[in-house]
């Protein structure tokens, strides 16, 4: 019970503070990518994730960071994301992990472009709070954490993580 109220309502709940946080604010705060990460742990120690199990979702943890630095490092992702990914890659394990990236890109890609097309827009006065006149600002960069979010979403319930918190 306690394991499927971790997937289905504390992994969904951190996601989305992270993704309106960083809609916000274009961070995420580490506690939220901490918390992820506890989640986890927590989840495999109720459900007696084996040891080779869990060492293969410690990889994709550690890959997904490297991965994500090597992205914040070129400048395409900010810290807090290049954290978060991990976090839920952590989460996901090797084995979804790679549709987890695919489909986190896909999101990005529309994400980056439906904001590209609407700053080309003026603000309409109505909506000129602080928050929006800074994500329709050009200057500024992509909120990300959103784009992790959705691909995690859409994912969570064909996860292995999912169906071994199902299955306890």
């Amino acid at each position: 019970m306690i394991a499927q109220f971790l997937v289905l309502a504390v992994f969904p709940a951190l996601l989305l503070l992270a993704a309106g946080w960083d809609l916000a604010s274009f961070t995420i705060p580490n506690a939220i990518s901490l918390a992820l990460a506890c989640t986890f742990l927590t989840l495999a120690l109720l459900v007696g994730m084996p040891a080779a199990m869990l060492g293969w979702h410690v990889l994709a943890g550690f890959v997904g960071l490297l991965l994500g630095f090597l992205l914040f490092a070129l400048g395409f992702i900010g810290g807090g994301d290049a954290k978060l990914f991990a976090s839920v890659a952590l989460l996901f394990g090797v084995h979804d992990a790679l549709p987890y990236a695919l489909i986190a890109s896909l999101f990005g890609g529309g994400l980056t472009m439906g904001l590209l097309s609407v700053r080309r827009l003026p603000l309409p006065q109505f909506l000129a709070k602080p928050w929006l006149v800074r994500l329709h600002d050009e200057r500024e960069g992509v909120p990300y954490g959103v784009a992790l979010a959705a691909g995690a979403f859409v994912l969570l319930p064909y996860t292995e993580i999912f169906r071994v918190a199902a299955g306890s």
